[in-house]
């Protein structure tokens, strides 16, 4: 085969595959977006709109409707691709697919309804199961989180501005950095997801013109007609207007949210990788994992780094909805379609990704507390400056006086650490200079980490109680047990 090379697997191998689905994403989410969920959902749509429309007095009968409920799932996939490239229309093929199989439910498929009513429709069911399946998944990684951030809540560690030294905090506390925006993720998941609205049956230009002729002028036959399937499909609301498709701001919303998780998740990985280069926190390192082909002692914090490979991806994805929406003209054109076959099925999948590798990162963290202890005492006799002014005041030293010793003993202590390249000695120092005699014995106290730490630990304490555990209670059910990952 001059295309494709063997037959069989050869086949499957010779084609392009998106690694999305071929290589990271579960199987939950990569069925939501395949096309048996989506084209079984279009008969459950022609489903739930006959059984309406026979509800409301339109002459269907029970045959007819049992006939469409015996074959929602009997899909001859073949005939409707045939049937697209004859038609070039893919709801009028599985149309005619559906028909062939529901011979005496034919007459009454898609009655009085446009594309749009089971595309449309589709989509917005699918934002909704995909939102579904990424909020247990968040809250998921919160919670392993939370743990982490629980039990290192009182280890001290060295804080960061502009990735220099600065005053110290807890490891603890610093996850609750990452906690935080997550929770913020969460929320806005959560109102995405309870704002979605049914697009229901409202025809060619969203007037809703067919079905007030099916109905012979009967507006109130009409209202009700979408409220039953708006309530068949599992929607509390439709939108009140549309034009031919529900407006694609919606769709901007949906995936806003999810870039945004892309951001939280990409500067937590960030971290995550920045703390492995300093060896103070690792993430999993499987037995026989290999860091490099070249350099077989390496630890490379690959989980991390594909997280943020593909939370950017994820960032990026917003651009297409919001150019998507400001360019649809009147009631619709159809430039939208094959862009958001592509960006919304992306988001979500990527965003799924993401999420299990975050929570088997969060799973399996590794500190390294003496590797942090070495780094506090490499800049804490700095930060502790103050602290001996203020002991030597008390015991009687003038506070100008005091500063100029120690100013002339730290720039002594940082050249030797700079220019020397030796460890931190100011404490030596201060220790082997008689005017600071008052205070020798104090100096252990003085330089514990744990007074430099301030309030963090009650901070940690308070958060997870009264922000954090409270918003996991809705998923508690769904936290399940630690995620495996195959690559």
């Amino acid at each position: 085969d001059k295309r494709g090379g063997r037959r069989g697997v050869a086949d499957a191998l010779s084609r392009y595959r998106s690694p999305l689905v071929s290589r990271y994403a579960g199987a939950e989410m990569a069925f939501v977006f395949s096309e048996r969920n989506k084209f079984g959902t279009w008969r459950r749509l022609w489903l739930f709109l006959a059984q309406a429309e026979k509800s409301l007095g339109l002459p269907i009968t029970d045959e007819q409707i049992q006939e469409m409920e015996a074959n929602l799932d009997n899909i001859d996939f073949k005939m409707a691709a045939e049937e697209e490239k004859r038609l070039r229309h893919d709801v009028m093929a599985h149309v005619h697919t559906f028909a062939h199989c529901c011979p005496k439910a034919a007459a009454i498929i898609h009655l009085g309804a446009t594309s749009c009513y089971v595309g449309d429709n589709t989509d917005l069911i699918v934002l909704r199961d995909g939102l579904n399946l990424l909020l247990p998944q968040l809250a998921r990684v919160i919670s392993r989180l939370a743990e982490f951030a629980e039990k290192y809540a009182d280890l001290p560690t060295l804080g960061f501005t502009h990735y220099q030294p600065a005053q110290l905090t807890t490891v603890g506390k610093r996850c609750c950095l990452w906690i935080q925006d997550l929770c913020m993720d969460l929320q806005n998941l959560e109102r995405a997801r309870d704002n979605l609205r049914f697009r229901g049956v409202k025809g060619t230009t969203g007037t809703q013109a067919s079905f007030l002729q099916l109905f012979e002028g009967d507006h109130s036959k009409v209202e009700e007609l979408d409220r039953l399937v708006t309530e068949k499909a599992g929607f509390k609301r439709s939108y009140m207007v549309t034009g031919q498709t529900y407006s694609r701001k919606v769709d901007i919303e949906v995936l806003s949210v999810l870039a945004s998780l892309g951001a939280s998740v990409h500067k937590i990985c960030t971290d995550i990788r920045l703390l492995a280069n300093l060896k103070e926190i690792e993430e999993p390192f499987e037995k026989d994992q290999i860091g490099s082909s070249a350099m077989p002692y390496k630890r490379n914090p690959m989980r991390s780094e594909r997280c943020c490979s593909l939370a950017r991806h994820l960032m990026t994805l917003i651009m297409d909805p919001l150019q998507t929406a400001s360019v649809q003209w009147f009631e619709r054109t159809l430039d939208d379609s094959a862009n958001r076959r592509v960006c919304l099925a992306e988001a979500f999948l990527t965003a799924d990704i993401i999420l299990s590798t975050l929570q088997n990162i969060s799973e399996g963290l590794v500190v390294y507390p003496k590797v942090i202890d070495r780094r506090i005492r490499q800049e804490l006799p700095f930060m502790a400056t103050e602290n001996i002014i203020m002991a030597m005041v008390k015991a009687g030293g003038n506070r100008q006086d005091c500063h100029e010793k120690i100013r002339v003993l730290s720039q002594q202590a940082a050249a030797v650490v700079k220019q020397e390249g030796g460890d931190n000695d100011f404490i030596a120092r201060v220790r082997a200079d008689p005017y600071f005699s008052p205070i020798h014995k104090q100096l252990d106290s003085l330089l514990d980490p744990s007074s430099f730490i301030g309030r963090a630990p009650q901070q940690v304490a308070k958060f997870l109680k009264e922000e954090v555990r409270p918003a996991l209670i809705p998923y508690q059910s769904k936290m399940g047990g630690k995620i495996e990952l195959t690559l």
